[in-house]
């Protein structure tokens, strides 16, 4: 089977749409339903049922979709073991990663990275951890840098490369800045701003609390790091966020029964072959973790 048609059939198939699939492949909707219309001749069977302007697959087409995607992955890792007889580190790498990690962690490892392997081709892509973990998970991306999962995830390996401590902050001029020694406790009566409860960041933050049996006031949640600062700076509530983030624009308020800290680092497949560029990232992380340790 021919695999641009097998990628066409995927992108329909995810997206449940053929228009929205001509836009992800960057093709016209003619050549998209072209594409399907040959594989259908080949399998002999129609993959899609089109009412109106619903798409979705018939019973061969669900059958189909887990063998293609195999076939897809398998001619990918074939590529990346072939890359791995060349001494030269070239290609495409695709990650993803959360913007917290981008603006704080990265730009050094990457800077030293294109600057050593400058024929790589960095596909980067912003995302939520949890989106980006399951993104490599669906082999969508090759590796993820992100926040790691506060419970494994089967079939996605891990490395640990920063620990990023965490600290209760408040604006400037908050109340309990006044006290001599808060307590976990005061908090509850101030009302607080949070990561959104589907990151793993805010399980980390409301189990520690939930252990002294705190319940926070939340007012407001967002996945953003950096518009919790803001939101803190301009006290609307408290929060917590890593101690790499606090500056002049907001305070650490020190909780003694509290010690907070979240792992990042980086995830891969483990039934995918890394590519020759992959394994040069993963040892710049290596890099940067002996660079720290260093006397």
């Amino acid at each position: 089977m021919d695999t641009q048609n097998l990628t066409t059939f995927i992108a329909v198939a995810e997206s449940g749409s053929f228009t929205q699939a001509a836009e992800a492949l960057h093709l016209s909707q003619p050549a998209v339903s072209k594409r399907i219309t040959a594989l259908e001749e080949q399998v002999g069977q129609p993959l899609f049922d089109r009412v109106g302007r619903q798409v979705s697959l018939t019973d061969a087409g669900r059958t189909l979709l887990p063998y293609a995607k195999k076939v897809l992955q398998d001619l990918e890792d074939g590529r990346r073991a072939l890359s791995h007889l060349h001494e030269k580190v070239a290609g495409r790498l695709s990650i993803g990663t959360s913007h917290h990690i981008g603006l704080h962690r990265l730009p050094p490892v990457l800077r030293a990275f294109t600057q050593q392997y400058p024929e790589v081709d960095l596909d980067i892509h912003f995302m939520d951890s949890e989106v980006a973990c399951q993104a490599v998970l669906a082999g969508k991306l090759e590796l993820g840098i992100v926040t790691l999962p506060t419970q494994p995830l089967p079939h996605l390996q891990q490395r640990a490369v920063w620990d990023d401590p965490l600290s209760v902050v408040v604006a400037p001029g908050h109340p309990l800045l006044d006290k001599p020694r808060a307590r976990l406790q005061d908090l509850a009566g101030h009302p607080a701003v949070l990561p959104d409860e589907a990151t793993y960041t805010h399980r980390i933050v409301t189990r520690a609390l939930q252990q002294h049996g705190l319940v926070p006031r939340i007012r407001l949640a967002t996945n953003y790091l950096e518009t919790l600062k803001m939101l803190v700076g301009i006290g609307l509530g408290w929060s917590v966020l890593p101690d790499s983030m606090i500056d002049g624009s907001i305070r650490r308020l020190p909780i003694p029964q509290l010690a907070l800290h979240r792992e990042l680092g980086a995830v891969w497949h483990e039934r995918r072959t890394l590519s020759g560029a992959g394994l040069a990232l993963l040892g710049s992380l290596e890099s940067d973790i002996r660079g720290r340790m260093a006397p």
